[in-house]
């Protein structure tokens, strides 16, 4: 994998598969660890299928679904949009038989990771996920750390969400996770994207991957709705939410390490505008979802 964008920026519609609007395996990816499908589904269908060697969580991203697996059945709730509310969750372990149906339809993340150990499932409250707001000024965003190791429980997958106010900067300054250290962890990274709909149409947005000399990568790729980028080494951000257009994405990491860590490291060159937010107030349009989180920078 050479790094390019054609190879690492996936448009919406060019990689589904097997019946699910978005599926990116480790086959698919070129990596060992880290998956994202996307299911649609029309009002009163289900999907079934196997889990095999991954852990999985199930995340509404429009509409509310029925999860099921062996004698275990979670009703999501759900949401109108990403937009619109933090959402609840189901966890199903590796080597399970597993079943999302919707009565109204909608719109699933299936987030995966390669798994070690056979957890329960479980169910996860919205009301129980932690929203953090990072940032400040221009660079203000809201997090949601639905499945990250301080808030949930999984053998490697973790994963986020983040939401940014139109004409912010989000990922930023530019960080990695590519090297086994005490500051930093392996972790292949996928990002997902929707982006807020104009008043005359879909709205755009911009994502930024780049690598060293020894490990090169470059990616600038304009965003859309459904588009994914796959982050397999390298500093990536910023994510620009371009003027009068939120963005969200979606974050699904993991690696090869026997600690679930989610340990970044800011790009040197860039670092130094962590301390310019002292001084800036966080974005007054935060938090677009929920209610309002504790601060965090």
């Amino acid at each position: 994998m050479s790094g390019s964008n054609a190879e690492l920026h996936l448009p919406a519609g060019t990689a589904g598969a097997d019946g699910f609007e978005l599926l990116v395996d480790p086959e698919r990816a070129g990596w060992d660890h880290t998956s994202l499908r996307v299911l649609e589904l029309p009002a009163g269908r289900s999907r079934r299928w196997s889990t095999g060697p991954d852990e999985v969580v199930v995340l509404p991203l429009v509409g509310a679904a029925t999860v099921t697996t062996g004698d275990h059945r979670f009703d999501l709730h759900g949401r109108e949009g990403v937009f619109q509310a933090v959402s609840d969750f189901a966890y199903v372990p590796r080597d399970s038989e597993l079943e999302v149906a919707s009565e109204a339809g909608g719109r699933f993340a299936i987030l995966g990771a390669r798994a070690r150990r056979r957890l329960e499932p479980r169910y996860g409250p919205a009301a129980d996920v932690p929203v953090e707001l990072r940032g400040a000024g221009q660079c203000s965003r809201q997090v949601v750390n639905f499945c990250t190791p301080d808030s949930f429980e999984a053998d490697s997958l973790i994963a986020v969400e983040v939401l940014t106010p139109a004409g912010n900067w989000s990922s930023y300054p530019p960080h990695k996770h590519d090297e086994e250290r005490e500051s930093e962890a392996v972790l292949e990274e996928i990002y997902y994207f929707e982006v807020a709909d104009g008043p005359t149409g879909p709205g755009i947005a911009y994502q930024r991957v780049y690598g060293t000399q020894q490990r090169p990568i470059d990616v600038l790729a304009e965003v859309h709705t459904g588009d994914v980028v796959l982050i397999p080494h390298g500093w990536h951000g910023p994510s620009m939410a371009v003027p009068g257009y939120d963005l969200y994405y979606l974050n699904a990491m993991a690696g090869p390490g026997a600690e679930r860590a989610w340990r970044i490291c800011d790009d040197p060159a860039h670092g130094w505008i962590r301390d310019t937010w002292i001084s800036e107030p966080m974005d007054h349009r935060l938090p677009l979802t929920a209610a309002p989180p504790a601060g965090s920078r």
